[in-house]
């Protein structure tokens, strides 16, 4: 028999804060700097739910170099100042977590400060407080599981008894190599096709989203 659901991972970028939209036209300003030209689809293909560190990689591949201090920190400035003029909850995220009654936590690609910059930014890191993870604790980001078992260890929750809410490919893939069910948010920029698959229902309401919680935990019982 299968386990009812005792945790809810929340992936970040996408599913609690409408980043996606802003860090991806800042992605194409910092790759036309170094002169990379790639299309906004392939950006959203190739980084939408991935540490920022596997853009850094490519940057630098193209470079044939490693990128210098000071460009880390003048395109980290790219990202903080458009973040702190534009960021927003996503629509209706606030009030589905409201509805929720068991334990959550956040599993995010993004690296530490900013993560816990763009929950305070949008007044959701009190929710999460002591309950957040990013992929610089684990070995392997997204699509890897390592994340989600991470976070499930450090909650004290089996897989089994995990669903997690997600928005990108990567994200979904992990979650499902973490033998955890999947709730795939597909009110971003992630292509519908690219959510679909085995043990993931996708949905484009978060309103949606605490009646589908109830809902796994029912069909796991």
């Amino acid at each position: 028999m299968a386990e009812a659901i005792e945790l809810v991972i929340f992936d970040c970028d996408g599913v609690l804060v409408d980043s996606e939209p802003i860090a991806v036209r800042v992605d194409l300003v910092v790759l036309e700097r170094v002169g990379l030209q790639i299309s906004e689809a392939e950006v959203i293909e190739r980084f939408v739910g991935r540490s920022p560190a596997v853009m850094r990689a490519a940057i630098e591949e193209h470079l044939g170099h490693v990128l210098p201090e000071d460009c880390k920190q003048e395109f980290e400035r790219l990202y903080t100042d458009a973040f702190e003029d534009e960021l927003l909850a996503v629509d209706g995220v606030q009030d589905a977590l409201d509805r929720i009654s068991l334990p959550t936590c956040v599993a995010s690609s993004s690296e530490p400060n900013g993560l816990r910059r763009k929950l305070k930014l949008t007044g959701l890191h009190e929710r999460f407080a002591g309950n957040i993870f990013s992929a610089s604790e684990v070995a392997n980001g997204k699509p890897a599981p390592d994340l989600f078992l991470h976070a499930a260890a450090r909650m004290g929750v089996i897989p089994a008894r995990c669903v997690v809410v997600e928005d990108s490919r990567y994200g979904v893939q992990a979650a499902r190599a973490a033998d955890m069910d999947v709730l795939a948010y597909a009110g971003g920029l992630t292509p519908i096709q690219s959510l679909v698959g085995a043990r993931t229902t996708v949905f484009d309401d978060m309103n949606e989203l605490p009646a589908l919680i109830k809902q796994v935990d029912r069909l796991s019982r």
